[in-house]
């Protein structure tokens, strides 16, 4: 099985009105994202011929969202989310673009350069971070 990590980037503020320290202020982060696309077969023929996806077609997709409802946005706002955490934020990037993208794994969020944030629907995926399979 082949996964490709697709990284995206942007600037977005958001306050996390239930947290009890300082992240409930109005706040903002450099954040950075990775889109990871999986498959155990390469396409055989065209223009995607040897690959598991393009990756320009995965930037096509996270880009709709980035330009439209993450970067420069306050995320309360356009996610309509009451608590944007990193996690919800991974979550909510995933729905959005999982019928988008066949083979879509997770979702990453680096909400710090320090605090970062995996989200999928596979139940082996959080296993095969711990094992270090997937990088951190």
């Amino acid at each position: 099985m082949w996964t490709l990590v697709k990284k995206f980037t942007f600037e977005a503020a958001h306050q996390l009105t239930k947290h009890q320290g300082k992240c409930s202020r109005l706040h903002g982060h450099s954040w950075v994202g990775y889109v990871y696309v999986s498959g155990d077969n390469l396409k055989q023929s065209g223009s995607e011929a040897g690959m598991v996806m393009d990756y320009g077609e995965i930037k096509k997709v996270i880009n709709l969202l980035v330009d439209n409802y993450l970067d420069h946005h306050f995320l309360n706002d356009t996610t309509k989310l009451e608590n944007p955490t990193s996690e919800e934020i991974a979550r909510w990037i995933y729905d959005r673009i999982k019928l988008k993208l066949p083979g879509l794994t997770a979702i990453r969020i680096d909400e710090t350069c320090t605090s970062q944030c995996f989200y999928s629907e596979l139940s082996d995926f959080s296993s095969r971070i711990r094992n270090g399979d997937i990088m951190g």
